[in-house]
């Protein structure tokens, strides 16, 4: 039970934190694991500096955010993020992304995410 109060709590600090842009970033683990977009890349991209360039890169592209709904067990939790998305091209578009999340010694250690590739790829300027 303790372990999903604090995982309950990093999560809610992140997500907070994450729909402003700003302010998520404590409760990462220095050795960060994020695996996202890509099936063919199973491969995690490690540590937290990392991670911040990844979602500096994301944040070009998502207005607004909000979690609808998670579901915690321990240390490991699976959250449906919703995304109000507007891609340099112009297109905007709503989607959610299933976020998978394992908490270490009190902070976010992995995340791996699931989402819709080809409507990013399409919309996204190479």
């Amino acid at each position: 039970m303790e372990n999903s109060t604090s995982t309950r709590q990093l999560l809610e600090t992140y997500y907070s934190g994450f729909a402003q842009k700003e302010g998520w970033e404590p409760v990462i683990s220095d050795d960060f694991k994020f695996i996202g977009g890509d099936m063919t890349k199973t491969a995690p991209t490690v540590g937290k500096a990392a991670y911040i360039e990844v979602i500096k890169r994301f944040s070009r592209v998502f207005q607004t955010m909000r979690v609808k709904e998670m579901i915690i067990e321990g240390e490991n939790a699976c959250v449906i993020g919703n995304y109000d998305y507007k891609f340099p091209n112009g297109v905007s578009i709503n989607g959610n992304v299933a976020e998978i999340w394992k908490a270490k010694n009190g902070k976010l250690d992995s995340l791996s995410i699931f989402f819709d590739t080809a409507t990013f790829d399409k919309n996204t300027p190479k």
